[in-house]
Parts: structure tokens; sequence; C-alpha cells
């Protein structure tokens, strides 16, 4: 019982500031270190197992210009947060050359999983801060920004599990796929990109957010679990 309170406060979005600009600010900023982080380690693992394309164009910078997609990294996440609903989003792709790649399909795999990996490890690690110092607990500014740098980071891995390319969920997935679902991994990429995450947004948004919401109370229970808490 403990743990549901605790979840519906930490679930709970701040309407009244919804509009305020400091506080779109500060969730502006979480948004952009939560990519960059995303993206770099993406850009790593894939030079740990050999391609150094991500190091050769820029990407393994903390630079955000090198990473942020104007619609996935800012307008879609700023616009959910606006609504009221869960933050998601994604970034521009790091450029990876399997074929460089040590363990091939699986070296690809593991590229992709490490994005969503370092989400959940920031959205753990400022869950702990924030627990500790009480910051999720607070009001104003503070609480907000340790409620959305864990909802958010949460939000971001979820949604890019989902194995629809271009995200990264769909790189896991290629790597169990039969041929035939490979192939039609590799149209849907090549012929829509991230058109087809826009869409699946647009059409599913509702859905999504459900999804996203029942999955994060999931893993905030988890937390909660962690820090001694039932």
């Amino acid at each position: 019982m403990r743990v549901k309170k605790l979840n519906d406060r930490l679930m709970c979005y701040n309407f009244d500031m919804n509009f305020d600009v400091f506080a779109i600010g500060i969730v502006f900023i979480i948004i952009l270190f939560s990519m960059v982080l995303h993206e770099m380690a993406h850009g790593y693992t894939a030079y740990f197992l050999g391609d150094n394309t991500a190091k050769e164009e820029g990407r393994l910078s903390l630079n955000p210009f090198s990473h942020i997609d104007p619609v996935m990294s800012i307008i879609v996440p700023l616009l959910l947060f606006i609504s009221g609903g869960p933050i998601f989003g994604g970034a521009k792709p790091v450029p990876v050359v399997q074929r460089r790649l040590k363990g091939g399909e699986w070296g690809m795999a593991l590229v992709a999983l490490s994005g969503p990996f370092v989400n959940f490890l920031i959205a753990f690690v400022g869950f702990l801060i924030g627990y500790l110092s009480g910051g999720l607990a607070a009001g104003g500014y503070i609480g907000l920004f340790f409620k959305q740098l864990v909802l958010a980071n949460l939000g971001f891995m979820i949604f890019n599990l989902i194995p629809i390319p271009p995200l990264d969920g769909s790189r896991v997935v290629y790597a169990l796929a039969p041929d035939f679902i490979r192939d039609l991994f590799n149209r849907a990429e090549k012929g829509m990109g991230v058109f087809l995450v826009l869409v699946l947004v647009y059409i599913f948004g509702n859905y999504l957010s459900i999804f996203t919401s029942s999955i994060m109370v999931s893993i905030l229970k988890f937390f909660y679990f962690i820090v001694g808490i039932k």
C-alpha cells in the first residue's frame, strides 16, 4: 500500500507547472542530457566492439547538436510533458557499420541495448539520489527535476525498446528474427524511417501512454523494493 501511494505521488504530473517557462526549461535540459548519453552509449559500445564510424563522425561527443533530432528529441517530448503524459522520444540514429562489429548481428543488438540501458541507469541513480535527499518528495522545481529525471528516462527506455524500425528494440529483434522479418524491417526503415514512429505516436499515442505508464509503475515498485519499501 505504501509503495502504491509513493508511486501515485511520483507518477502525478504537476499540471499547474506545465506552462511555466522555467519548468519547461528544466524538462528540456533533462531531455537533452538523457538523449546525449543515450546516443553516446550506442557510439561507445560500437567503438569497443570494433566499429569507429561514430567516432569518425563526431558522435562520441557531449555536444547535443551532434545527436538531437528536432522533432523526436525536442518537440515530441515537450508536447507530451505539456499535455501531462509520459515523456518519450528519440534522437538521430548513431551510424554503425555492422560488418565491423565483433559478434555481427549480436554485436548490433548490444549496441542497440546500450542506449536504453543507460536511460535505465540514469533513472535509477536519479531515483536513489532523489529518494535519499528527499528531492522526490519535494514540491516545486526540485521535485519536478527529480520526478522528470526518473520518469523521462524510463519513458525513453521503454519507448526505444519497442520493436519497430528504427527504434532500438527493432535491432534486438533483428538479431533473432528469420530472414523475412529482417527484410521487412529493412524495407520499413529505408522507406519510412522516423516517419513510421511519428505515425505510431499519432495513431496510438493514448495506448502508448497507458502502456508506458504501466511499465513505469512496475519498474518504480522495483526501485522502491531496492531501497527497502514494500
